[in-house]
């Protein structure tokens, strides 16, 4: 008895001590990260967008303007091009330079006319994680330092009759994407654009450093809202979204390091925030991690809250989400996707305090996302993953789901202060090394057990 006590003590100890670590890890590295992490310098020399043409009318095409105020910012090297109230209509792309920032004032509504021809030629671009060449974003920056889009202004993609409808037929496209990306051909010559119908992005900024998005609402996007694509040291504070169409995931971070994305209030079709870094071979050749990337203070709703991969073939790491809430329901709260087809890994992921109302599952982990690649073999690494004060108030699916393979088990878990009060099931946990669980409650928490009762007794003896 003395040697199960004094076993049953030394495990606690050892417990606590390893709960520790932990915690000092995620402070540590949340601040490290941070350090790093200044955004753009916004620049001060304000112009109205109308010195150039345009017309908050809602009638004239203001592309031409936008077009002519970032030839006048390159020129001299910087501005910040002002959109007061109105409704400026835009029958194409914006493309922005370096060191401008967009300010989108209160009142403002940067319209997008939706026609695909306008976003032609086209672009440099990814396309679910697959380098090519695609309609421009429409907004739309490459090789820039120093940019921003800030205001209360809504920026609205008018995206439902045109381009969400292409879901139904980018099989064509879709399949080709595969292809060139599996066979290696030079980004050069993937050609999309007519004919393939393939989404562009709202927002992209493709190769940029020191960005800077804050307080802008979106709408309608015609694809994924914003993304930030081998990027670094960007602040997303603030944002606002009401984009339901098919596939408006909200910040997708891709092959991206040295991210903040605070304050957000999400409402969108898709993911809030997708954590990316290329797909199969060119994530593997191509894509560099996406890393050192704090999320915290965002409220959640929509498809899934914060989604790591399931494009992820050039790794990601060091990742902290901690003290975000829901807005409203959310399928899935924080999961990772992966599959046979990819390889790479997701290593050093924290999650600190992050409640949700009502999910499918709390915490989602799959190593065979979608049942793809079963004939493959670049199988995922998932490793150094602790979570701490996750939960929910209903689990109509799974609480807590670890799905590894048998040749890449998942390893290196923790789950301490996991709290679900109402769930259909609590766990399923398949190829993975030893989880630590630590004060976890699935479902209602036990009380105290009453004494036996004499009825018991007699309960008992009779079905003896």
């Amino acid at each position: 008895m003395k040697k199960l006590l004094l076993l049953s003590t030394l495990l606690a100890v050892m417990l606590s001590a390893q709960a520790s670590n932990h915690e000092a890890r995620r402070i540590a590295l949340r601040d490290s990260i941070l350090s790093k992490v200044t955004g753009a310098t916004l620049n001060e020399h304000a112009v109205l967008i109308t010195k150039f043409g345009a017309k908050g009318d809602s009638l004239t095409d203001c592309r031409a303007a936008f077009a002519k105020a970032m030839k006048y910012a390159e020129r001299r090297g910087g501005a910040r091009i002002i959109v007061p109230e109105g409704v400026w209509l835009c029958k194409g792309p914006i493309h922005l330079v370096s060191n401008v920032t967009l300010d989108i004032h209160e009142g403002a509504t940067l319209k997008f006319v939706a026609e695909p021809k306008a976003y032609l030629p086209m672009v440099e671009t990814s396309w679910e994680g697959t380098y090519l060449w695609n309609y421009s974003p429409f907004i739309y920056g490459k090789g820039l330092r120093n940019v921003a889009i800030v205001g209360k202004g809504t920026i609205d993609g008018d995206s439902g009759e045109t381009f969400a409808k292409w879901k139904q037929t980018q099989e064509k496209g879709l399949t080709l994407t595969r292809e060139v990306n599996h066979a290696n051909t030079p980004v050069s010559e993937r050609r999309f654009g007519e004919g393939y119908d393939l989404r562009p992005h709202l927002i992209q900024l493709y190769d940029c450093k020191d960005i800077t998005i804050t307080d802008v609402f979106i709408r309608r996007a015609p694809f994924w809202c914003v993304h930030i694509l081998k990027s670094e040291n960007a602040i997303l504070r603030g944002v606002r979204y009401d984009a339901k169409l098919v596939n408006n995931d909200g910040i997708d971070i891709d092959s991206s390091r040295d991210i903040l994305i605070e304050d957000v209030h999400f409402n969108n079709g898709d993911d809030n925030i997708a954590i990316k870094s290329g797909r199969d071979n060119d994530g593997w050749t191509m894509s560099p991690p996406s890393e050192n990337i704090v999320v915290r203070n965002c409220h959640f709703k929509g498809l899934h809250a914060v989604v790591i991969g399931s494009e992820m073939s050039g790794g990601v790491r060091n990742v902290v989400v901690e003290n975000c809430d829901y807005a409203g329901y959310c399928k899935r709260g924080i999961f990772i996707k992966t599959n046979p087809d990819r390889g790479g890994y997701v290593r050093d992921i924290f999650v600190k305090n992050v409640q949700f109302g009502e999910v499918l599952d709390l915490f989602h982990v799959t190593s065979m996302y979608a049942g793809q690649g079963v004939d493959s073999n670049h199988f995922s690494e998932i490793a150094g993953v602790h979570v701490d004060s996750l939960s929910a108030q209903k689990v109509t699916g799974t609480a807590l789901v670890l799905q590894g393979t048998k040749e890449k088990p998942i390893c290196d878990v923790t789950f301490h202060g996991i709290f679900a009060s109402e769930v259909q099931n609590g766990l399923s946990f398949e190829h993975t090394e030893p989880v630590l669980m630590e004060h976890c409650f699935l479902g209602p928490r036990e009380g105290a057990p009453s004494q036996a009762s004499e009825k018991d007794a007699v309960f008992g003896k009779d079905n003896k």
